[in-house]
C-alpha cells in the first residue's frame, strides 16, 4: 500500500514506514489520524488470524516506568510476543482510559490522599469509569487487511468492541500477571470491573 491516505469510518491511514525496532529489524510503523498508531512485525509462518494487542497510552507506565499499573510490562511483553511470531500492536492515544493525561494525575492524587481505587478516583472527578472506544482500533485493522484476529488482552471489553465493530475475535490470549507492592489496589480493582486477572 502507498503513502496516500486511505480511510475507513472515520479512521485515516497517513502513512507507513518501515522501523527497525528492538525486537526486530523487520518491523513497520503505520500512522493514523488521531495520531493512533500501529506497530506491525513480520510473520514466521502465514496465519489467518494474527496475534494482536490494543494498548491504550499511558504515559507514566509506558515511558516514566510506573509501578502503579501493570501498563509498561504488559507493552513490553506484547512486543516480545509479537516479534516472536509476528503480528500487531495498536498503540491507542488514550491516556486515563481516555480522559486524559491530567485527570489521570488528578485520579493518582485522590487515590494516594483518600485511598480510593483506580476507579472511584475518576467517580470522584465527575467523570465516567472508562470511555475507552475500541472503535478506532476495528477501523484499523479494517485498513491494515486484517478481518480476524488472536487477541492479547485480559479485558473481555476489547473483544466484545471490537466483534461489535465487524472484527472476528477468533481467541482471547491473557497477559502476564505483573504485580508488585504497588499495583495491588490497582489490579484488584480491575479484577472487580471484570477483567481475567488471578490476582
Amino acid at each position: 500500500m502507498s503513502n496516500q491516505q486511505v480511510q475507513v469510518g472515520d479512521i485515516k491511514l497517513l502513512e507507513r514506514v518501515a522501523l527497525p525496532v528492538n525486537e526486530s529489524d523487520g518491523a513497520e510503523f503505520v500512522l493514523f489520524s488521531e495520531h493512533h498508531f500501529a506497530l506491525c512485525y513480520p510473520f514466521l509462518e502465514k496465519t489467518t488470524a494474527p496475534l494482536v494487542r490494543l494498548h491504550s497510552e499511558c504515559l507514566t507506565g509506558d515511558v516514566a516506568g510506573s509501578l502503579r499499573c501493570d501498563c509498561g510490562p504488559q507493552l513490553e511483553e506484547a512486543k516480545k510476543r509479537l516479534a516472536a511470531e509476528g503480528g500487531y500492536l495498536l498503540y491507542l492515544r488514550q491516556e486515563g482510559r481516555g480522559h486524559g493525561i491530567e485527570s489521570k494525575i488528578k485520579s493518582y492524587q485522590l487515590q494516594q490522599d483518600q485511598g480510593v481505587d483506580t476507579y472511584e478516583a475518576e467517580t470522584i472527578l465527575g467523570h465516567k469509569e472508562d470511555i475507552r472506544d475500541y472503535y478506532c482500533a476495528a477501523q484499523m485493522l479494517k485498513l491494515l487487511g486484517v478481518p480476524e484476529i488472536r487477541l492479547l488482552t485480559n479485558n473481555p471489553d476489547k473483544a466484545a468492541q471490537l466483534e461489535k465493530y465487524g472484527c472476528i475475535v477468533k481467541e482471547v490470549l491473557p497477559t502476564g500477571l505483573f504485580k508488585n507492592k504497588y499495583n495491588q489496589k490497582y489490579l484488584d480493582a480491575k479484577k472487580r470491573k471484570g477483567h481475567l486477572l488471578n490476582v
